[in-house]
């Protein structure tokens, strides 16, 4: 069985060993989690789930998917600047600006890439364009590595265990393969979230006395 050209590439990029921090982001969830909004697998598996229909787990992709398919370096530079616009709180601006940079700057060490400090959706699809990685597959892995992390973070968060927080990761696979093919039909111009109660956790972290995470 043949591997898909540029999937190991993926993988490097999308583990946790590559150097973009990720693990010390929660995405708003250790808010959530001190607030009670998160206590169990089954509120952990609605919250990610809420996140893929209408909060970053389905903007990120489709920004990720414009700064693919960007023609020139003056698109991209309005990809990410409607990528920052579109971030709900300064600690969201934060957590994608900080890793897009990481990234970038690990991508370019390693490949020799052009590639300007990005938010990381945007540097994620500039670096698989520049390879020539099909995007579709970028797309589900992104999501995958997205939910991933936050599970990861959930479990240290201590609402789940390890064997939980992979059931929930399975319960939401078919959900983040719809998300990755709809952010393939999807046109920036139709941006938009709804999942406020994460958007205001990420606020309230800003101000929480006792944190582990930075978001």
């Amino acid at each position: 069985m043949s591997i898909e050209p540029g999937a190991v590439l993926l993988m490097q990029w999308l583990s946790p060993a590559y150097p973009v921090g990720a693990f010390a982001y929660s995405h708003g969830l250790e808010a959530a989690c001190n607030a009670g909004q998160i206590t169990n697998a089954e509120t952990l598996s609605d919250w990610l789930g809420d996140l893929l229909l209408y909060g970053s787990g389905r903007s990120d992709p489709i920004i990720l998917a414009a700064a693919y398919q960007a023609q020139d370096d003056a698109a991209l530079v309005q990809v990410d600047a409607r990528a920052r616009a579109f971030a709900p709180s300064r600690e969201r601006l934060a957590e994608t600006v900080s890793q897009g940079a990481a990234f970038c700057q690990t991508t370019r060490g390693i490949w020799g890439d052009d590639l300007p400090d990005l938010t990381y959706p945007v540097a994620v699809g500039r670096a698989a364009r520049l390879h020539g990685l099909s995007l579709d597959l970028t797309l589900q892995m992104y999501v995958h590595a997205f939910v991933s992390n936050l599970v990861a973070a959930a479990q240290r968060l201590a609402p789940v265990g390890q064997l939980e927080g992979q059931q929930v990761l399975t319960e939401l696979a078919p959900l983040i393969r719809d998300v990755a093919q709809n952010a393939l039909q999807t046109d920036l111009g139709a941006l938009a979230g709804a999942s406020f109660i994460s958007d205001i956790a990420s606020m309230h972290h800003e101000t929480q006395y006792s944190r582990i995470f930075r978001s």
